[in-house]
């Protein structure tokens, strides 16, 4: 290996010059990350008074107790005609005219005043008539007329009689609809008596104009802000109506309460006016109030929410954003999950989403019994307790409970990705030698080769070249990894004889991983620092071609090995591929038992691969769940598991058994060693995990691994002598 180093000595050079580089893009990052350690919590008042209904308690008394908790923000969404009629307080009922025309004598039902109106004007079946009376009937004109862009008629009952009759002063609306706001149930099939298929039915069963928002409900503002809580308000919105008019009568609403929002938190398909993009005022309203958008992690925990025009706000606000975690329904259900008697589960992925993914803002709802969808937990001091625990567990990581705010813009020019390309294309030239007899002159003629050739490529393609540069570091320093500690393993077993005392390869085997995943922690810093801004921070942009990235390293560890040890051969000299390899390995005979390992070793392929990436379709077991629990509660980061208990030790065996003179011992060890030094650099691939998580997460890893190691090795050790022992004992007899 010494020869090896002073033979490349000028390549190493300049990629250590690259990684220094790429350390001072690195260490920027990580003051902006250190800098961003408040998050906040913000209570859905929707399922609080769902919740308060079932506990025995009003909705203030839970708020006072939720404020006790340490929780300021509730979030309020704004009131539509169908949230409207479901609140048995408000005299609201909406119907589409489809199904109000199925009575003949449905014009009886109205004021003749209302019905002239609406003939004059004319109606279709998509129209919805509202009629409305009270405190509500305020809320939906005032909505209707400050929002509804579309035709509508207003008409006020004046008729004594019928105001006495009815208590109180009605207001009817037509709504002018559209085939675009039908809204159906799913097709209905009619049988005859022998259950044959006879005709089909498609009815309109409602209107997107029930769900457009009207606006906040006076008392239910007035209830939390009396309770000295501070309303983030949430609008639901849909294309089409969701123009400027309507976003400026949406925040003329928010002044009208006296609230400033301390979050924008987008409802429905996009953020408020998006339907006019030239001239939307929430884009001056959140500059001039110096508010963070919120970008909603989406259930799968990858990206966001995709909601019109919020990317686009947040680039031309200078990323003034921050990363919201929802509590989705599946994690409201962990209430007494996995064997624990209360809320730790939920506990757990809260502290992930904050520690892991750069989440600021939760938006909590209460708890719900982990066997029902409606059933919730309502004891304030579980809560409190959840609360506490969460705090304690975030301490020691310097996060704090407090109000969030968005990070340093960083951004990068994309010449600023040059000495990366460099490294990776300088890595790959190396990579290439390693398996090619290449002579010195041609591979500084390729190495030149590709640094013009990174060079045009960023130039020609800016943005694009970040993310290939930073997938091609990904793969080549994984494989120059893998290729340090198979070289290194066929060193060590080439200088020690086959009787080695094993004390003394378990010493050898340690430094071969150290130096190895010294390597793959430079591809790691490699890989990072051209998406280390802030848009990849906010999981904006991703690292795109993880499962690839993961691959090439094993199908490289296959060529590796091949110039290394041919097939399965004790004493190859080569260390580089021949035609010969190729040409054995057609003409491999092979037994029943290499058919039955290349299966399990497909099967685990499969398996390693779907268990790969944001979103998989692999069910982790509930075994590992609880142990990867476990370890994150007594450790600082939670080690990766294939890390320390498989890829990690499996490095050191290989050397054990390069020593021991196990060439096939040496491939299937190694080959699984290699899965540890992809899974590395894909620490870092995911730019949302804060820099020192990883390197912490990547310590525990190698102190955990290499004490399995020795474990490891002295078991195999034993087996070993074992099979000796027999093999002596048949040959005697």
């Amino acid at each position: 290996m010494r020869k090896y180093i002073k033979e490349n000595s000028f390549f190493i050079f300049i990629i250590l010059i690259c990684l220094l580089f790429s350390l001072l893009l690195i260490g920027r990052r990580w003051r902006v990350e250190s800098s961003n350690k408040a998050y906040d919590i913000v209570l859905d008042y929707g399922e609080l008074e769902l919740m308060a209904e079932q506990s025995g308690h009003d909705t203030v008394w839970w708020l006072n107790q939720f404020q006790a908790m340490g929780i300021n923000y509730v979030g309020l969404m704004e009131e539509n005609l169908s949230s409207l009629m479901e609140d048995p307080t408000a005299d609201v009922s909406a119907l589409s005219m489809s199904k109000i025309m199925q009575s003949p004598n449905w014009k009886d039902n109205y004021p003749e005043p209302f019905i002239r109106e609406i003939d004059k004007h004319g109606y279709d079946r998509y129209d919805v008539i509202v009629e409305a009376s009270g405190d509500a009937a305020e809320l939906v004109a005032r909505g209707i007329e400050g929002r509804l862009e579309k035709t509508f008629i207003h008409y006020e009952e004046s008729d004594p009689i019928r105001i006495h009759l009815d208590g109180e002063k009605k207001h009817y609306f037509l709504l002018d609809g559209s085939i675009n706001d039908a809204l159906y149930a799913n097709s209905s099939q009619y049988v005859t008596d022998m259950r044959r298929g006879f005709a089909s039915s498609t009815e309109i069963e409602s209107s997107k104009l029930l769900y457009i928002p009207l606006g906040l409900v006076p008392e239910k503002v007035a209830l939390i802000q009396d309770a000295g809580l501070e309303i983030v308000p949430r609008t639901v919105t849909y294309d089409g109506y969701n123009g400027a008019g309507f976003a400026e009568d949406v925040l003329d609403g928010y002044q009208s309460f006296g609230i400033r929002p301390r979050y924008i938190l987008a409802g429905g398909e996009a953020v408020i006016g998006a339907d006019d993009k030239e001239s939307n005022p929430l884009w001056n309203y959140i500059t001039e109030n110096d508010i963070p958008l919120g970008l909603i992690e989406t259930s799968v925990q990858r990206e966001h929410v995709k909601q019109t025009g919020l990317i686009e706000m947040a680039e031309g606000q200078s990323y003034n954003a921050v990363r919201v975690f929802s509590m989705w329904d599946y994690v409201q259900n962990r209430y007494a999950y996995y064997g624990y008697e209360g809320p730790e589960e939920i506990v757990n992925e809260l502290y992930r989403a904050i520690t892991e993914r750069n989440i600021r803002v939760v938006y909590f709802k209460p708890i719900k019994q982990h066997d029902s969808y409606f059933a919730y937990v309502t004891d304030p001091g579980v809560y409190r307790d959840m609360f506490e625990s969460l705090d304690a567990r975030l301490a020691p990581h310097h996060i704090v409970r407090g109000e969030a705010r968005s990070m340093e813009n960083i951004q990068y020019h994309p010449v600023f990705s040059l000495p990366m390309g460099i490294a990776a294309g300088i890595g790959g030239v190396m990579l290439l030698a390693l398996l090619l007899s290449l002579n010195k002159r041609i591979q500084f003629i390729l190495a030149a080769g590709v640094t013009f050739g990174v060079m045009a490529f960023i130039i020609i393609v800016p943005n694009t070249s970040r993310l290939i540069i930073s997938f091609a570091n990904a793969g080549i320093f994984a494989s120059l990894a893998v290729a340090f500690f198979l070289r290194s393993a066929k060193s060590i077993g080439q200088s020690l004889s086959e009787t080695s005392k094993v004390r003394e390869i378990v010493v050898k085997s340690v430094g071969t991983l150290d130096g190895a995943l010294l390597i793959a922690l430079a591809g790691a810093m490699l890989t990072a620092a051209p998406l280390s801004s802030t848009e990849y921070m906010l999981e904006i942009g991703i690292f795109r071609g993880v499962k690839l990235a993961q691959m090439l390293p094993l199908g490289m560890f296959c060529l590796l090995f091949l110039a290394s040890f041919g097939l399965f051969e004790k004493e190859r000299r080569e260390d580089r591929l021949q035609m010969k390899d190729f040409a054995g390995i057609l003409n491999w005979t092979i037994p029943v038992w290499g058919f039955l390992l290349l299966g399990v070793l497909f099967m685990a392929g499969r398996y390693y691969l779907a268990r790969t990436g944001h979103e998989t379709s692999v069910t982790v077991s509930s075994v590992e769940l609880v142990l990867r629990n476990i370890l994150e509660n007594i450790s600082y980061a939670r080690p990766r598991t294939k890390e320390f208990l498989i890829a990690f030790p499996c490095i050191m065996l290989t050397v054990y058994a390069s020593v021991r003179r196990m060439p096939f011992w040496v491939g299937l060890f190694g080959l699984a060693g290699t899965i540890g030094m992809a899974s590395v650099i894909n620490t870092f691939e995911h730019i949302r995990t804060p820099l020192y998580l990883g390197f912490m997460r990547t310590a525990g890893s190698l102190v955990l691994g290499t004490l399995l190691g020795m474990a490891y090795i002295f078991i195999f050790e034993f087996l070993y002598k074992m099979a000796q022992r027999s093999q002596k004992g048949k040959e005697n007899t």
